[in-house]
């Protein structure tokens, strides 16, 4: 059977000379991955450039009862991007929020509201040409809400990531090992992420690794981010 959806690419591998396997969620299917073919030939050109991370694509694809690998009949880019692919701070970041994304998402079933919520969360980090440098903090703080663990404070955060942190060294230090504007930064990037002010780089660094440290504490799949230690580079220097 055939299904029509929009999907947002999360990565992809070569399988064979031209071919690739593709991850995917996708609006209806939720978590999907497919077979597509004869996107790596020399010609017609371009066509691998659709399956860059977090590209937003409409898809006519197979279904199977017994799930797995499927097929796509057809596909199209559904929202041209206009700075995403050309920036190598954006395509930094978009790298690494792919990253986490397909390991914390395994649901093969549709979640509307988060589907809407990645589609809208990446247009709009496209759309915007100053000012993303938060990008990837308030992202991952709401993703959190829709995975089930969103704070509503940045207490509750540097809280469980300073004891996790303390019981893994050994150490009773508690919560004040970690540094007490932390706290202040991320009820701002919580509350009011537009206007939220992170002095520099590497306090927008330090920032990225505490929130990847909750996300390991909730989602015992989610492991190392390969991606982070490129962003963090790129992060230094916003």
């Amino acid at each position: 059977m055939l299904i029509k959806t929009r999907g947002i690419v999360l990565s992809h591998i070569r399988y064979r000379e031209t071919s690739i396997i593709a991850r995917i969620y996708t609006e209806r299917l939720g978590l999907q991955s497919y077979l597509v073919n004869g996107v790596r030939k020399a010609k017609p050109p371009g066509r691998i450039a659709l399956f860059q991370p977090l590209t937003l694509l409409e898809l006519v694809a197979y279904t199977s009862r017994n799930g797995g690998l499927t097929r796509l009949s057809e596909f199209r880019c559904a929202e041209p991007f206009r700075t995403l692919p050309y920036d190598v701070r954006k395509s930094s970041i978009a790298l690494l929020l792919s990253e986490v994304v397909s390991r914390v998402l395994l649901e093969e079933e549709e979640n509307e509201p988060l589907f809407t919520f990645l589609h809208d969360s990446v247009l709009a980090f496209d759309r915007q040409e100053t000012g993303f440098e938060n990008f990837a903090l308030v992202f991952l703080l709401q993703l959190s809400h829709y995975l089930g663990f969103g704070a509503e404070t940045g207490e509750e955060i540097t809280t469980q990531v300073a004891f996790a942190t303390d019981a893994a060294a050994g150490t009773n230090r508690g919560p004040t090992a970690l540094r007490r504007e932390f706290d202040q930064y991320l009820d701002e990037l919580i509350r009011t992420p537009a206007s939220a002010s992170i002095p520099n780089g590497r306090v927008r660094r330090e920032l990225l690794g505490v929130l990847i440290r909750y996300y390991q504490l909730h989602v015992e799949r989610l492991g190392d981010i390969r991606s982070l230690a490129v962003l963090s580079e790129v992060l230094a220097e916003l």
